[in-house]
């Protein structure tokens, strides 16, 4: 899986867990809030399994896996935010080293 996917993934992710967030404000609608629940736990599950992954071949670095798996859990808003950074910061400047190419 590339890190191009898996960042689209984070957002789905994200955009679900949003969803579940409103319908538990809004209230009622308690059909709606037991699928989302349910696609936010099996999102992070296959989220973390995928991240897992992509750390082994070297696709995302430890610390976004990490982001992704353990407090992806709790809010996948870390993770989308993770993948928002590492993008970035893998654009840097052309000619500067960046810390961890040292």
């Amino acid at each position: 899986m590339s890190f191009r996917a898996l960042k689209y993934l984070s957002f789905t992710h994200s955009a679900i867990y949003t969803a579940l967030l409103v319908a538990a404000i809004v209230g009622g609608m308690d059909h709606l809030k037991y699928v989302l629940g349910w696609a936010h736990g099996i999102g992070w599950i296959v989220m973390s399994l995928l991240c897992v992954d992509a750390v082994r071949r070297r696709v995302i670095p430890l610390w976004l896996g990490v982001m992704v798996a353990v407090v992806g859990g709790v809010g996948p808003f870390a993770g989308t935010i993770g993948f928002l950074y590492a993008e970035r910061r893998a654009v840097s400047p052309a000619g500067l080293p960046q810390r961890d190419m040292v």
